[in-house]
């Protein structure tokens, strides 16, 4: 964003060569209860969203869910499930749209505003143009790559910093403000 923070900056094109599909929602604690055998969340409810979890925990996950998957015969050969990079989930969240949100956040986001301070059930907010629901607050997404500064031009699937000591995450959460929640804000936390 050329008016967000220093770190969202320089507003770059960015080329996304490869297919890649997203998660209509977040990880449900249902979810990740059935394939991990724990649920670490604060905020009980099959329907939530799994929170609590570090970037170690999240590429278990999708380790697990691609063996599992690929056991019932479900995912196609060469696929595998991961984190998404940066750039796609970007290019996701923003869904065509070239603003802040991909709508009006309060329709969108269960955020600091309206959240009454917790995580609310999965895909109860409306989705974004491309049918994707909680891009916008309620919890912070691990994207695959780590925190770094933005290359000045062109890139073509970025995969962010070589090394680092925070992943990138983003979108805001529950008790995120208005701010953190847009579709440019790039987060960053500890992996652990």
């Amino acid at each position: 964003s050329a008016n967000g923070s220093s770190d969202e900056k320089p507003v770059h094109r960015v080329r996304l060569s490869r297919d890649f599909w997203l998660g209509v929602y977040e990880v449900t604690q249902g979810e990740y209860q059935k394939l991990m055998g724990k649920n670490p969340s604060k905020f009980n409810g099959a329907r939530f969203p799994v929170e609590q979890v570090s970037w170690a925990d999240a590429v278990d996950f999708c380790s697990r869910l691609t063996e599992a998957e690929r056991n019932a015969g479900r995912l196609p050969a060469g696929s595998v499930y991961r984190l998404p990079t940066e750039a796609e989930w970007e290019y996701g969240c923003r869904a065509g749209t070239a603003g802040d949100y991909a709508g009006d956040l309060g329709a969108f986001a269960w955020y600091n505003d309206n959240s009454g301070g917790k995580t609310h059930a999965v895909g109860t907010k409306r989705a974004n143009g491309w049918g994707l629901y909680d891009m916008h607050g309620n919890v912070w997404e691990w994207c695959h790559d780590w925190h770094g500064d933005y290359p000045s031009g062109t890139v073509t699937d970025p995969t962010g910093a070589a090394r680092g000591s925070d992943r990138v995450i983003r979108g805001g959460s529950w008790g995120s403000n208005a701010w953190d929640c847009r579709s440019a804000d790039r987060g960053r936390s500890e992996p652990d």
